[in-house]
């Protein structure tokens, strides 16, 4: 039964996306945000269970990574899917569907992540969790800046921004991993002042500075692999 624990909150992880992919067919693109949001939660605390009981597993990682598919592949590509076909302009052509290299290439960068053995200290790549909390919550932050909604209305635009975080999920770019070997800021001033800036965005804007935070997180990536910090 212990071994069970970690797959049981893997597959409430699952159960989360597929709730928020029904929310979406239903309209509530807004309410997406917050079921990436709860299936993240439970992807965390998936793996830390298995840490914690010792249960680490084969089964439970390919479990993981078929869950993670739904929740932060084919959820956040559903909602620019949607977000695009509402468009004005969009119409009935086909533009919309362009969007939906998300899930492919997500689905791609899992099954690589499992097979990547550097990934252990750092992540090769953006992770699919911080990029389906980016795509989600984009029309979180269109609503509390207006100006960028406006933008976000272009179906063109959104698959510019599919694109660019499809190919970040699958690139060869290094980035922050939250895994600390020493508390020391010297160390660890990047990941401070990410932390910093989470908590920060989050108590100003709520679900509308997720985006900054990942854009933050990708920024402050590129800066530690220049300044050559660990």
């Amino acid at each position: 039964m212990k071994a069970q624990i970690p797959n049981l909150l893997t597959l409430l992880n699952l159960l989360f996306g597929v709730i928020g992919i029904i929310q979406v067919l239903d309209g509530e693109i807004l309410q997406g945000a917050f079921f990436v949001l709860i299936a993240a939660g439970f992807d965390f605390f998936d793996g830390f269970a298995a840490r914690l009981l010792k249960v680490q597993s084969d089964m439970g990682k390919e479990l993981d990574s078929l869950a993670d598919v739904v929740s932060f592949g084919v959820l956040p590509g559903l909602i620019l899917f949607e977000m695009a076909t509402s468009s004005t302009d969009a119409g009935s052509s086909y533009l919309p569907y362009l969007t939906l290299i998300v899930p492919m290439l997500s689905a791609y960068r899992l099954a690589k992540f499992n097979l990547d053995t550097r990934q252990s200290e750092r992540f090769i790549g953006l992770p699919t969790p911080a990029n389906a909390l980016f795509l989600s919550t984009l029309p979180h932050l269109g609503l509390q800046w207006p100006a960028l909604g406006n933008w976000l209305e272009s179906p063109v635009v959104l698959i510019v921004v599919a694109w660019a975080f499809a190919l970040l999920l699958v690139s060869e770019l290094p980035l922050i991993a939250l895994k600390f070997k020493s508390f020391t800021f010297s160390k660890n001033r990047f990941r401070y002042f990410l932390i910093l800036l989470s908590l920060v965005m989050f108590a100003w804007l709520q679900l509308a500075g997720i985006p900054i935070v990942i854009l933050a997180y990708i920024g402050l990536s590129v800066i530690e692999n220049a300044t050559g910090s660990e």
